[in-house]
């Protein structure tokens, strides 16, 4: 059998930066590689093993036996060990056996850089390049104005496992099946971009993917990874981005996977109150370590370069900043100033934001971030971590907690909704209602909302119009847009079959004239992060549980004014001061029949009124539907 053959991908530059933690583009070096080498083809193995003793690639190819093909471990004290083995090509299926110095021991592991994996439950790596002639060339050349931060930006938040299935079949949909489905079903709710739950290979379902174990293949549950080429490439045609969870917080400890991967804590902090998370029982990334970060970094680079992703949502960034998350007294270790910040985490995410940034300066990276942590979402350069927004965590729990509530009590609460407007501009926030809420006996959306059906619609319709007017952008999870009754499943379809029914459909229709209308009113998107772009005109009358409240643009002709009624009663005649005189016309109402609404309380062309009231010269008298919004702009 044809023995390994000396060869190497790595330059000493390339050596450098990885010792460094600078090489960003590891996956050009590391895993697989198809090549012809003096002639014959065959395959390029690459892997970092620092306290292997030695490294084997065990395959198919032949047949599992250690030593058959030994890599060869580089003089450079890189700790890479690397080798050309004739005639294995595409498809070969293949891990790495180590044996360690320390005390001997034999580890078995899947490819760090794999570009496929087996299907899950089988863990082993396959040889691949996943080729694709992209179409989508429109798009990236003008994906920087889709995805600026004034530009609208609302996602849908989806589960490939779960969206929908082939009920007859018992089976996911396919990548090549999303293509079409997923691509066609977004483009007509008018969402801009698509949010996918981890999408690297994964091998338990009830992880929802977070517990990652092959970070640079898509999983095969799916399909090939080229077909998830062409499912990105096919939401590029039609206009819709894509913005992948990305999990640098922890890995699970699997066997085939990362930890303990040269017999040794080489990819995990090798401190267990720095190294294990209790929470998930995973093991946490050593971030201080160079070799390491390089990694990360690399990964997060990969998806944008290799697959045109659009942006990352970085999960559990909370996490990873402080040393004692999830952790009692004693079982946590202050940093060298004696706080709990993880600073060795915190330079790497500033790290991985500038380096995003400076090679994809188009793209978005998005923190999953609970606590108040300052400047998550400002550059690093001035002291921030360097995203591009923010999930607002604390306007999702207040606004969940008081649309929990009866709306007779809602007028001792008012505060809950108006609370967030302190703090709305202090990080470029994105609104989540994800997956998250949906779990866990948390109840759907719909099923948090309080009162008889009519009541629990009128809820839900007004939640959303509250939502998509409150500044910042948006992200609605799978179900949620056409009010899903029971919780989320991730091992069933969604019930589509609700949408046979008015209240359903309604709920989904007015979340294409939701989108519709961030899209197209400027006032909402183009100062969605800066206070310029909103003014209250009343948030005081928490007797009567109403809002009113303007949101802005560049142009004030683009204004757009709001009132929200939070109580089943209509408000008929009610006055409201206004910025100038004119006329106003009603440009979104959320109670109208399309949306299952009762159509009784639409609002005719008002002319405003020269009378103070709300400390402004003009007023006028508007009707604000019950559990509703209305959204006015002026005729010009």
């Amino acid at each position: 059998m044809a023995k390994v053959i000396p060869h190497s991908l790595f330059s000493d530059f390339d050596i450098n930066l990885f010792k460094a933690g600078k090489h960003y583009k590891l996956y050009e070096k590391f895993g697989s590689h198809m090549m012809t080498v003096d002639g014959v083809e065959g395959t390029y193995f690459a892997v970092w093993a620092p306290s292997a003793k030695t490294v084997s690639v065990i395959g198919d190819f032949n047949y599992w036996i250690e030593g058959e093909h030994q890599l060869n471990v580089r003089w450079d004290s890189s700790g890479i060990w690397e080798g050309f083995i004739p005639n294995v090509g595409k498809g070969s299926i293949y891990k790495y056996k180590i044996q360690s110095h320390h005390g001997d021991v034999k580890t078995e592991k899947a490819d760090p850089y794999a570009r496929r994996c087996e299907h899950p439950p089988k863990t082993a790596s396959i040889v691949w390049n996943a080729e694709h002639n992209w179409k989508d060339k429109d798009w990236m050349t003008k994906r920087k104005k889709h995805n600026a931060l004034e530009a609208p930006f609302s996602v849908y938040e989806v589960h490939l496992g779960s969206w929908k299935k082939k009920m007859e079949e018992n089976r996911f949909l396919s990548y090549t099946e999303m293509a079409d489905e997923l691509v066609d079903y977004v483009k007509e709710m008018n969402f801009t971009h698509v949010e996918l739950m981890p999408v690297m290979e994964y091998p338990y379902d009830p992880s929802w993917g977070y517990q990652l174990t092959g970070y640079f293949a898509p999983t095969s549950r799916f399909g090939y990874p080229e077909e998830f080429k062409l499912l990105v490439d096919k939401l590029h045609q039609n206009d819709i981005g894509i913005i992948l969870d990305w999990v640098p917080s922890h890995f699970p400890e699997d066997a085939h996977g990362l930890g303990f991967f040269d017999g040794t804590h080489l990819y995990e902090h090798p401190d267990r109150r720095k190294g294990y998370h209790p929470d998930w029982k995973s093991l946490i990334f050593n971030y201080g370590r160079n070799e390491v970060k390089s990694f990360l970094i690399s990964n997060a680079i990969f998806w944008l370069d290799q697959y045109h992703a659009d942006g990352l949502r970085v999960d559990a960034v909370a996490s990873m900043l402080f040393l004692d998350y999830s952790r009692n007294d004693g079982e946590w270790e202050p940093n060298q100033f004696g706080g709990r910040e993880n600073l060795e985490a915190i330079a790497f995410m500033r790290e991985m934001n500038e380096a995003v940034y400076e090679m994809f300066p188009d793209v978005q990276t998005i923190a999953e971030e609970s606590t108040s942590f300052p400047m998550v979402s400002r550059p690093a350069s001035i002291g921030g971590l360097g995203f591009g927004m923010k999930w607002m965590m604390g306007w999702m729990h207040d606004t969940l907690q008081y649309f929990a509530k009866e709306p007779i009590y809602r007028k001792h609460h008012q505060n809950d909704l108006t609370f967030s407007m302190t703090y709305a501009f202090t990080e470029n926030f994105m609104l989540p209602l994800s997956h998250d809420e949906v779990v866990y006996g948390k109840h759907s959306i719909l099923g948090r909302m309080p009162g008889d059906e009519w009541q629990r619609f009128a809820n839900l319709r007004l939640l959303y119009s509250y939502m998509f007017t409150h500044p910042g952008t948006n992200l609605l999870f799978q179900g949620a847009e056409f009010g899903q009754s029971g919780e989320w499943n991730f091992q069933q379809s969604l019930d589509w079959h609700l949408l046979q029914y008015d209240v359903h459909k309604g709920v989904q229709t007015l979340i294409k004239d939701l989108n519709t209308l961030y899209k197209s009113e400027p006032a909402l998107h183009e100062k969605q992060f800066s206070a310029e772009g909103f003014e209250w005109i009343d948030y005081n009358d928490a007797e009567n549980s109403v809002l009113v409240y303007i949101r802005k643009g560049k142009k004030p002709e683009n204004d757009v004014i709001i009132a929200c009624n939070m109580t089943p009663i209509p408000r008929e005649d009610y006055r409201v001061g206004l910025p100038k005189k004119g006329t106003l016309q009603e440009i979104f109402n959320s109670d109208l029949k399309q949306y299952a609404g009762s159509n009784d309380f639409v609002n005719k062309t008002i002319t405003t009124e020269k009378k103070d009231w709300q400390f402004r010269n003009h007023s006028a008298k508007i009707t604000i539907p019950p559990l509703g919004m209305v959204a006015f702009k002026y005729k010009s």
